[in-house]
């Protein structure tokens, strides 16, 4: 197997032929795993310092949590980096469960790893920094020793170290609180209290939110999340995408103006059905003859007026998704 570096760490990756395209692309374990980088984006890698790298290795293993399989950076990636926020400690002792998880097919399995000049497979140990934001292993020690403290992992190391010291291998095992922690941050279902909003953001249809969807799915028990309400400091599309996976249902109100149909919202109406995510789909009554052919066999709320709007949509989610767990008694 022919052996490359990775264009952002320098550690040993694998190439991949990418035909002739103006770049390279690698299958790096420092850099989250497989990524392909333009020729000018990588020009511009000598400018980044290693806090910036950890912020873009950061991206690129959130792209593949989404399903990216080659996440591609270019240089409008490299020029939207200076806008993103260092993960907190918590994301990134979150992230330190998340690859646990991907390492463990089977409860118990143990993954080990040590300074990468000790290791006979350094990838975990790479891996582990791509996944946690760190720049050094010691980091990641501390994150195992976090995790360990709150009884999500096991973490076992031949003895003590001291400040700094990584010459031991460690041992970190995912436990059952972990799961449930992984669970609670990621998984959808009957626990989850969120519903996403997908519509149209124009000023239009601020009446039809305020006092029509957000109170009826209030009204059922739930909260309603719609992305441009919330504050972040990630992009918008992995956002998005993090939101919905975090909900319970989505509703996905297809009304639109002249400008034409929303490609968002049915995107992520797509999405939340990919993941077996119901999806209680909602248009204003005039607008219901411009929605695509696609979704017209499902079942729309088509609404003439807020109250009607949110009357019906709190009895539909009461009568298809049950009461959440904020329902007033």
């Amino acid at each position: 197997m022919v052996n490359t570096t990775c264009p952002i760490w320098g550690a040993t990756a694998i190439p991949i032929d990418v035909g002739g395209r103006d770049g390279v692309a690698v299958d790096s374990p420092r850099a989250g795993g497989e990524f392909f980088i333009s020729g000018t984006a990588n020009a511009m890698l000598a400018n980044l310092d290693d806090k910036e790298k950890v912020l873009l290795t950061s991206w690129l293993v959130g792209q593949h949590r989404l399903g990216v399989i080659r996440p591609e950076i270019f240089s409008e990636t490299l020029e939207d980096l200076k806008s993103w926020s260092f993960p907190a400690v918590h994301e990134r002792a979150d992230g330190l469960l998340r690859y646990l998880a991907s390492r463990s097919e089977l409860l118990g399995t143990v993954v080990m790893f040590c300074a990468p000049e000790k290791a006979s497979k350094p990838d975990d140990g790479n891996a582990l920094m791509a996944w946690t934001a760190s720049r050094k292993l010691s980091e990641v020690i501390t994150l195992a020793e976090y995790a360990h403290t709150e009884k999500w992992i096991e973490h076992r190391v031949e003895k003590p170290r001291t400040l700094g010291e990584v010459s031991y291998t460690h041992e970190l095992m995912l436990r059952p609180p972990g799961y449930a922690r992984l669970a609670a941050l990621d998984g959808s279902g009957a626990a989850s209290s969120q519903a996403f909003v997908a519509m149209w953001f124009d000023p239009s249809m601020s009446e039809a939110y305020e006092k029509g969807i957000a109170p009826a799915i209030r009204d059922a028990g739930y909260e309603p999340m719609r992305i441009d309400k919330k504050n972040h400091n990630n992009k918008i599309d992995d956002e998005i995408i993090a939101e919905i996976r975090r909900s319970r249902f989505v509703v996905a109100d297809f009304t639109q103006g002249d400008s034409g149909a929303r490609g968002g919202v049915y995107y992520e109406a797509g999405y939340a059905h990919g993941l077996n995510m119901p999806v209680i789909f909602t248009c204003r009554f005039d607008a219901l003859n411009n929605v695509h052919f696609d979704t017209r066999q499902y079942n729309h709320i088509a609404w003439k007026d807020i109250d009607a709007l949110k009357n019906q949509l709190a009895q539909r989610i009461s009568a298809t998704i049950g009461d959440g767990p904020k329902r007033k008694a």
